[in-house]
């Protein structure tokens, strides 16, 4: 069994943050992440890994390629002392401190605190096409972030297609009418899910135009050109045909990867987990949340690392805030009260001796060597 002051999972922008800061605080996080799979979507680095050019990340004049921007943040992460693993995280016991991480085919973790950072992911639509460069054309004309990719020189002035018909897809294709010559909004239905403010607000923009009851079946294109076009079938009808455009913006929300905290953290009704105020603390002690694992609203890199900053001074102040053992078997906390080793008694700094059992009146209190 490992014993670590800090454990991270995820190594996206918020959890390599949080490496940075808590490492450089001597505190020696080990950083768990799961391994690179195409059939679950995981790619250590997380959602940056399959981005391109990143123009609108503090600090890069001319931008930087999303792969490039995380080996820097992984560089700096090691550079503190940070230690990476690698693996698939069977089970989180949150029921008692310390809590425990049980790794498929590795040691178990006992964790004094724990920072989740395992971000959420795209849900994609299992098309031809899809999937990341060099297996379909994610990344090179393929996307789930209009924030993200949208004003790169790819698809500006273009024809794009947006596919989606919640209030998500009408915000990206919104926003891409900044950028683009013409957005094609297709969806499965003849009527949108999205709220009626988004509805009015894109039926009014006349960059935007609607394919309805119709299904994207192929995302084509060639490796040179990027996408050059989608294969749509009319759900009424069943024709198919090939439509032009120069990007595939797939916008049918996100699903945030909570799943091992079921039962144990608070979550919203997707699945986010709830964090408290302005801090990044849970429900749970010493388990601290950022990044797009807890935030559905902005989901940006630099949003993400500020969240991830917080959560390392969240978890270094608990920390600091735990009692210390002695050799003598007692306890000393950073507040200077001394924990018998039976944990009966609490002597203050000032001396005096406050029970710490349940069955004795909170407010007796008595000065140390008193009768």
């Amino acid at each position: 069994m490992q014993k670590r002051d800090v454990v991270i999972i995820g190594s996206g922008p918020a959890g390599l943050t949080a490496a940075i800061y808590t490492a450089r605080a001597s505190l020696k996080p080990l950083l768990i992440d799961a391994p690179a799979d195409a059939a679950q979507q995981t790619t250590p680095g997380g959602q940056l890994m399959i981005t391109t050019d990143v123009e609108n990340y503090p600090g890069f004049s001319d931008g930087i390629q999303g792969p490039e921007l995380m080996a820097e943040f992984r560089k700096q992460a090691e550079r503190f002392g940070t230690e990476f693993m690698e693996g698939w995280i069977t089970e989180v016991d949150l029921s008692e401190r310390p809590f425990q991480i049980y790794v498929d085919g590795g040691p178990t973790i006992s964790a004094e605190t724990l920072i989740i950072a395992t971000g959420a992911s795209a849900k994609w639509l299992g098309i031809p096409g899809e999937a990341k460069v060099p297996a379909g054309f994610g990344g090179n004309g393929v996307s789930a972030c209009a924030t993200c990719d949208g004003p790169l020189p790819a698809f500006r002035n273009r024809t794009l297609v947006v596919v989606g018909g919640g209030d998500t897809a009408m915000e990206e294709a919104t926003f891409l009418t900044r950028y683009a010559a013409k957005v094609y909004v297709v969806h499965r239905r003849d009527k949108l899910r999205a709220s009626k403010i988004m509805q009015d607000k894109a039926f009014r923009n006349e960059k935007i135009e609607f394919i309805w009851n119709t299904a994207v079946q192929e995302i084509v294109g060639t490796p040179e050109e990027g996408v050059t076009g989608v294969r749509l079938r009319n759900l009424v009808n069943g024709e198919e045909q090939i439509f032009p455009c120069a990007g595939v913006f797939v916008a049918i929300g996100h699903r945030p990867n909570t799943d091992l905290f079921r039962g144990q953290l608070d979550m919203d009704e997707v699945g986010y987990l709830q964090t408290s105020g302005h801090s990044t603390a849970t429900n749970i002690p010493g388990v601290f949340a950022c990044g797009d694992v807890q935030d559905s609203v902005y989901r940006q890199a630099v949003t993400a690392a500020g969240s991830g900053c917080m959560s390392a001074l969240d978890a270094e102040r608990y920390l600091d805030h735990l009692p210390v053992e002695m050799p003598s078997g007692e306890e000393i906390t950073i507040e200077g009260e001394h924990i018998t080793a039976d944990r009966h008694a609490i002597i203050t700094a000032d001396g005096h001796m406050i029970p710490n059992d349940t069955e004795v009146p909170s407010d007796t209190e008595v000065s140390v060597g008193e009768d």
